[in-house]
């Protein structure tokens, strides 16, 4: 007698065994990053940017006219302060600016996001948390050494 599946029989069967080992919507779990506490009386800012529109164009943010680093689409990085105030700017077409409290002892977050511009996008920061951080950190790496500051901004 024949085999009347031939080969795409056999790629069903394979198909239909690899779907019953892992069903459908079975998700692996995701270890979120983990972000070590700040140094003694100082504070710390995690800067993200998840992916989305304006993937091209980075997001350096600055304090003081310094470069703290330059934060590309999936990528993060920790920024150690003194405790007080704060002031972060990005900048391409239009400039944002940012100001934080910094306590001791505390991490906060802070999201870069690249909105619509009229030439190119507008980096935008805006304050967020361990949770939203957690949620994007499947997909965050670390800024590379190269992209941190200081350096003229």
């Amino acid at each position: 007698m024949k085999n009347l599946w031939g080969m795409n029989g056999a790629v069903l069967l394979a198909g239909a065994a690899m779907a019953a080992a892992s069903p459908l919507g079975a998700k692996e779990a995701v270890t979120p990053i983990s972000i070590a506490a700040p140094p003694a009386g100082k504070g710390q800012i995690v800067f993200f940017r998840t992916g989305g529109s304006g993937f091209a164009l980075g997001c350096q943010v600055n304090q003081n006219d310094q470069r703290v680093s330059a934060l590309g689409a999936g990528k993060y990085f920790t920024h150690v302060a003194a405790p007080g105030p704060q002031t972060f700017v990005v900048s391409s077409e239009a400039k944002d600016v940012l100001n934080l409290e910094v306590e001791p002892d505390e991490t906060q977050y802070v999201r870069c996001k690249i909105k619509m511009g009229i030439m190119v996008g507008r980096p935008n920061l805006e304050p967020s948390t361990k949770a939203e951080f957690d949620k994007a950190s499947h997909k965050l790496k670390p800024v590379d050494a190269d992209d941190m500051g200081p350096k003229a901004g």
